[in-house]
């Protein structure tokens, strides 16, 4: 089973405001009590993705205090925090504008898949501010030049170069996004749940591991993997086959 996230503000271009991150911390706790749950899809309503913070929301931060701000931020970096420990994969499909948080939002993902239309920018700089919480997730997805130049510039990557830095899975034309979308959703899906669940958890457990330390990881997954139902009905399904 498919679990859909859906970014629902097009008036401003699904920009992140307080409501929303809520939101996505209830609904990712909600799939992950779900037993039939297996993928979670995160998309958005209308032209962009995501725009980063509206005009309301940049408001209340340039007023807010310093503990008000930090609490603020904490409550973004933990949604971040629990995409990444989510058992679930989760995959981000981006149509048009991933901006600021929008980016960051999308990283957070374990999978892009980028329409033709796509653009993604880390355009905090502009406003003197850092994209601090991103760099976490960013800093693991591309090479630290690569990245340092995203932070900096604040440059508009269109999907294919997306594609190229690594930062996106994959780019499908526009006229058939959904359609593709829904096919890989649906691939990942069908994968062995216990499998993906495994490897998403030893993958980013290994962060910060030493050689030796991640691969006796490794090998307590690998003995706990050879016991699960779904590796012992691949193993008598390729046999048969012999």
């Amino acid at each position: 089973m498919v679990v859909r996230l859906h970014l629902n503000r097009p008036e401003k271009r699904n920009a992140l405001n307080r409501e929303t991150v809520a939101r996505l911390r209830a609904e990712l706790a909600a799939a992950r009590e779900n037993p039939e749950a297996r993928v979670v899809l995160l998309t958005a309503e209308g032209a962009d993705f995501c725009a980063g913070a509206d005009l309301a929301e940049l408001q209340r931060i340039r007023d807010a205090s310093v503990l008000e701000n930090f609490d603020d931020a904490r409550a973004l970096g933990e949604l971040f925090v629990e995409m990444r420990r989510h058992p679930l994969p989760i995959v981000a499909a981006v149509r048009g504008r991933a901006f600021a948080g929008g980016f960051g939002l999308a990283t957070a993902c374990d999978l892009i898949l980028a329409s033709d239309t796509a653009r993604f920018s880390y355009t905090e700089v502009k406003l003197g501010f850092v994209p601090a919480m991103v760099m976490a997730m960013l800093k693991r997805s591309v090479p630290e030049k690569v990245a340092f130049d995203l932070l900096t510039s604040a440059r508009v990557v269109d999907a294919a170069e997306a594609h190229t830095l690594g930062l996106v899975t994959a780019v499908y034309p526009n006229r058939d996004f959904e359609t593709s979308v829904n096919a890989y959703a649906g691939a990942l899906d069908a994968q062995s749940a216990s499998a993906v669940r495994l490897t998403k958890h030893l993958l980013y457990h290994m962060d910060g591991m030493s050689f030796e330390a991640a691969i006796g990881a490794g090998a307590q997954v690998n003995a706990m993997a050879r016991m699960t139902e779904d590796c012992r009905r691949g193993i008598d399904r390729f046999l048969k086959k012999d």
